[in-house]
């Protein structure tokens, strides 16, 4: 990776422009989940005050439930209804600080954290950002990734955040970040900066229907 190029992609990077309707979003909710009606009304609310407000500063969304509920899909419907690119960045097993933050230049190897490798890869500074596994963050004698990442979450600090790779500050304030996690075993600070939505599992009743509404239909088609 040259240090020069990553730096022209990052601060060459656009704004995607933001779909705007709110009916579409309630469309595109609704086929995509069945049920859940609590947790669609919040998306919905959670979407209607980024449309009125795209540089707020409110609550992080994080759902919290076992695998296989929809966390990840949810977050794909979130960015389909906003018409913007998605990212996914799972977090299982990470314990270096690095990952998030990146390496030095004067480090062998040296390359961007991954929150930064991504938003390069789009090519824009507003993609919906799912950070998949909170629960599973670790740390050891390489530092604690929990502390990087609350300096991407936090509103009050993402709008000068520090990659040690790229060596000055990038604004990540227009990225939408969304979190998933099977448990509450989330860093507090982190918490602190969620609004957790908790996704329960399905019932054999609710099983049978998506099938017959979305799994069937989709495999036939």
């Amino acid at each position: 990776i040259n240090h020069l190029n990553v730096l022209l992609d990052l601060f060459s990077a656009g704004m995607a422009e933001q779909r705007k309707d709110t009916s579409e979003a309630e469309r595109i909710l609704r086929n995509s989940h069945y049920g859940m009606e609590k947790i669609k009304e919040r998306i919905l609310d959670y979407l209607a005050t980024k449309r009125r407000n795209p540089k707020g500063k409110g609550p992080i969304l994080c759902f919290i439930g076992p695998p296989g509920v929809g966390k990840t899909s949810f977050g794909r419907a979130i960015a389909e209804a906003l018409d913007l690119p998605f990212i996914r960045l799972s977090l299982g097993g990470i314990k270096d600080e690095a990952d998030v933050r990146g390496h030095r230049m004067t480090y062998i190897g040296a390359i961007p954290g991954k929150v930064i490798q991504e938003i390069r890869r789009k090519g824009v500074k507003n993609p919906v950002f799912l950070l998949d596994e909170m629960d599973k963050i670790g740390n050891d004698f390489k530092g604690d990734p929990s502390s990087a990442l609350l300096e991407v979450l936090d509103p009050e600090q993402n709008h000068s955040f520090q990659d040690h790779y790229v060596g000055c500050p990038f604004d990540l304030s227009h990225t939408i970040f969304i979190c998933t996690a099977n448990t509450m075993n989330i860093q507090p600070a982190l918490l602190d900066r969620m609004a957790v939505l908790h996704i329960p599992g399905y019932t054999e009743y609710e099983k049978i229907q998506i099938a017959k509404t979305y799994l069937i239909p989709k495999q036939m088609g």
